[in-house]
């Protein structure tokens, strides 16, 4: 891998570790201003919003000017959200602003793969990028969670700037400003991004051919061949990937008699089985053979209904790292598919635009066919099955229209084999 690629890798890492103990102290701030505790996910909802609504817009600012000014601006945005936070901000609307800067910053971050690597390394990077994200998503947990301990909080209000009245006097905003200091890190490494010298669009100003762009690179991919296969696989991922969240910590404390700290511990361990998978996914998967990875997802969804007749913990950290790997090893080389497919039909800005309205979109909705279910009272048992046989049907489904477009045309032989490790 060039250089280049460990301060992309460096910028992600902190910018994404920031998101994630950020989401941890705006919970925080929520129950210090006393508020509903049904506005705790509604956190998620703020945040993911705006790579629904924003898609038409986010991949044209992307592939506009260099992906490190996109970045750099991206994670400026954030800063603001943040700010408003430590400021007084109500921590929901603080937080869709910081989710505005991510849904700007995951266009560039992903199409600048495809501007920067050749075609051959796109899996290993896409495994690196993913493994690395999931480590921060668990990291910054485990700091957000840290910061808002009183003893530590304490400890580190206890230290005092002479002669200067910082305003922190709380333990979030001790925490606010710990993250604020993540992003700026982040910031920096944007500064050193690489630029790739690939020409850009020029940004139309005109909401309606921007919205008319979008469409037409939405109809795009969904029409490719290849495309709509990765974007298919890369929609359910990710939806079921947000659904399956929740899932754990209900069934964990139904199955499992846990409390919601240690089965939020069983997220990380899912988390862990994802890494995992990229990884192992980054060293042995080609471009060419990405597309062999899909029964995986139907053995994922069909290995999900095990955890109906789990009772015991020893037995659910292995069954939830082997759910997590199968998805890692199976979702990154669609991701890398899609990114590659996208680049050449429309840009990596707009193809990871229109990746992010899709998947989002199915958050959104797989999330919000799950709290109906628990607000109907279904049980969790019944809920784990529905969604194992939905992931697994739904993942035939679309190895079945893979084979059907193979039988019309061979588009995979076209597809890089070069060894990438």
């Amino acid at each position: 891998m060039p250089f280049g690629f460990y301060i992309i890798m460096a910028a992600q890492f902190f910018s994404a570790l920031a998101d994630n103990a950020l989401l941890i102290a705006a919970i925080a701030a929520l129950r210090e201003m006393h508020s509903p505790s049904e506005y705790e996910p509604l956190l998620k909802t703020f945040f993911t919003v705006s790579y629904v609504a924003l898609a038409a817009f986010v991949g044209a600012f992307a592939d506009s000017m260099p992906k490190w000014r996109v970045m750099f601006i991206s994670n400026a945005i954030k800063i603001v959200g943040c700010s408003m936070m430590f400021f007084g901000a109500h921590p929901l609307v603080a937080y869709a602003v910081v989710g505005l800067g991510a849904a700007a910053y995951s266009p560039a971050k992903y199409g600048i793969l495809t501007e920067y690597l050749p075609h051959r390394l796109l899996v290993v990077a896409n495994g690196w990028i993913e493994g690395l994200t999931v480590g921060a998503i668990i990291l910054g947990v485990v700091i957000g969670g840290m910061l808002i301990k009183p003893d530590i909080a304490q400890m580190l209000l206890s230290f005092d700037v002479p002669l200067i009245d910082t305003g922190i006097d709380t333990p979030v905003k001790m925490s606010i400003s710990i993250v604020g200091v993540l992003y700026v890190i982040a910031s920096l490494f944007n500064l050193y991004v690489p630029d790739t010298g690939v020409d850009h669009k020029p940004l139309k100003k005109n909401p309606y051919y921007l919205a008319h762009e979008f469409k037409h690179c939405f109809s795009l991919l969904w029409r490719d061949r290849l495309g709509q296969i990765s974007l298919a696989v890369t929609t359910l991922f990710w939806g079921a990937g947000a659904t399956l969240q929740f899932i754990v910590i209900k069934w964990s404390e139904v199955a499992l008699g846990l409390d919601l700290s240690k089965s939020s511990m069983l997220q990380g361990v899912v988390a862990v089985g994802v890494a995992i998978g990229a990884v192992v996914a980054a060293k042995f998967i080609t471009l060419r053979k990405s597309v062999r990875v899909i029964p995986l997802g139907i053995a994922m969804g069909l290995i999900v209904l095990t955890m109906n007749f789990v009772r015991e913990v020893w037995l659910a950290v292995p069954l939830l790292i082997l759910i997590g790997a199968l998805s890692g090893f199976f979702v990154v080389p669609m991701n890398a598919l899609l990114q590659h497919r996208g680049h050449i039909l429309m840009g990596a800005g707009h193809s990871i635009a229109v990746q992010n309205f899709n998947e989002n979109l199915s958050i959104l909705v797989m999330t919000g066919l799950y709290y109906m279910m628990i607000r109907m009272d279904v049980s969790i048992y019944i809920v784990v099955t529905l969604f194992g046989l939905c992931v697994s049907g739904l993942m035939y489904v679309i190895r079945q229209r893979h084979l059907a477009n193979q039988r019309e045309n061979d588009d995979v032989r076209h597809l890089d084999d070069s060894a990438h490790h």
